[in-house]
C-alpha cells in the first residue's frame, strides 16, 4: 500500500479549514479599504439606515468581527478621519509663525490638512453623497465641523490670541474649509483640494473688503 492510499480521518475538512485560513490570510492586508469602499457601494445602492454591518462585511468578503476590528459602527466608516484632519489643524497652527495673524495661521492649517483628503477624491464624493441623503448623518458632520473649529480655537489661544478673535477666525477657517471642500468634489475641474481652499479665502477677503 503506497502512502496515496492512506486516508487520515478528517483530512478533507482540515484541507478545507487550511484553504480557508490562507484565503482570510490572502484578504486580511487590505480589510480596512475592501470595507470602506462595500459600505460606500452599500449606502448609495440602498441608503444609510438600511444598510447593517453585516451586508458590509459580506460585500467586503470578511467576518462582522473583522469590521469592528476597525470601526466601532457603521457611521465611523464615514467619519474615522475626523481625529486626523483635527491632529493636523492643531499641530499647524501651534507650529506657524509667531507674527502671523490669526486668520492667516488657520487658513493654512486647514490648508495643510488637505493633503489628507487629496488622494481620496472619489471616497469624498461618496461620502458627501451618503451624509447629504441622511439627516442623522448631517447631524453628525456638523458636530463634526463644530469640534473642529472648537480645537483650531483651542489651539489660537494657547498662542495667545484671545477671544472673540481667537473663534472668529477658527470659525472662518472651517467655513472657508467647508466651502473649498464642496467646490473640490462638485467641480473635477476646480483644481486641488489647497487650491479650492486658497480660493475661498480670496472670496472671502474680496467680500470684507467691499468687493
Amino acid at each position: 500500500m503506497s502512502d496515496s492510499d492512506i486516508t487520515l480521518p478528517g483530512h478533507a475538512s482540515f484541507c478545507h479549514r487550511f484553504t480557508t485560513l490562507a484565503d482570510v490570510g490572502r484578504w486580511e492586508p487590505d480589510a480596512r479599504g475592501r470595507l470602506t469602499r462595500a459600505a460606500l457601494e452599500l449606502f448609495a445602492e440602498r441608503g444609510f439606515d438600511r444598510t447593517t454591518v453585516a451586508d458590509i462585511a459580506e460585500r467586503a468578503g470578511v467576518t462582522e468581527r473583522t469590521f469592528f476590528r476597525y470601526f466601532a459602527d457603521k457611521r465611523e466608516v464615514l467619519f474615522d478621519g475626523a481625529h486626523a484632519l483635527q491632529g493636523v489643524v492643531v499641530d499647524a497652527i501651534t507650529s506657524a509663525p509667531a507674527a502671523e495673524a490669526a486668520i492667516d495661521a488657520v487658513a493654512a492649517a486647514f490648508t495643510a490638512a488637505a493633503s489628507l483628503l487629496e488622494e481620496r477624491r472619489d471616497f469624498a464624493r461618496q461620502r458627501a453623497a451618503a451624509i447629504a441623503a441622511n439627516p442623522s448623518l448631517q447631524e453628525r458632520e456638523l458636530l463634526k465641523l463644530a469640534a473642529l473649529g472648537a480645537a483650531a480655537a483651542d489651539a489660537l489661544r494657547r498662542r495667545g490670541v484671545r477671544d472673540p478673535v481667537a473663534g472668529l477666525a477658527a470659525e472662518t477657517g472651517v467655513t472657508v474649509f467647508r466651502i473649498g471642500f464642496e467646490r473640490w468634489i462638485g467641480d473635477a475641474s476646480s483644481g486641488d483640494l489647497a487650491q479650492c481652499i486658497g480660493e475661498a479665502l480670496k472670496d472671502l477677503k474680496a467680500l470684507t473688503a467691499g468687493r
